[in-house]
């Protein structure tokens, strides 16, 4: 059996780590930050080499949030400590926030980075 955190305990986890960023980071996220309970593949995800998405960062034309993935984080590090998860998460957190940060500003570092990545994994076989 699991000890990982139920979906309330890393939603409470997630709030600590908000509180802890600097307020200019929330700057037009009008969505917030969104735990949600699925797990998420990408979608070029290979069987023999699984690609879980943690988190993502959306602009729709409602606006802009974070979602993290709550069911991925689970998936992945099933038996993590809860220090470990904090961890996990905010480099998560923080990650999804550099595209937030990056998009208001007009850049598209991470982006590259991200598919750079993404080619590597490709590559993998």
């Amino acid at each position: 059996m699991s000890d990982f955190p139920s979906i309330d305990e890393v939603h409470e986890i997630l709030d600590n780590i908000s509180e802890e960023l600097p307020e200019a980071f929330f700057k037009d996220l009008n969505e917030g930050i969104v735990l949600l309970p699925e797990v998420k593949l990408h979608p070029e995800s290979r069987e023999d080499s699984r690609l879980y998405i943690m988190g993502q960062y959306v602009r729709s034309i409602t606006g802009r949030h974070i979602a993290i993935f709550y069911g991925s984080f689970k998936r992945v590090y099933p038996n993590i400590s809860r220090e470990r998860l904090k961890i996990k998460l905010r480099d998560t957190l923080v990650h999804e926030f550099t595209h937030h940060m990056e998009s208001l500003a007009g850049e598209k570092g991470l982006e590259i980075k991200d598919a750079e990545d993404m080619n590597n994994y490709r590559k993998r076989r």
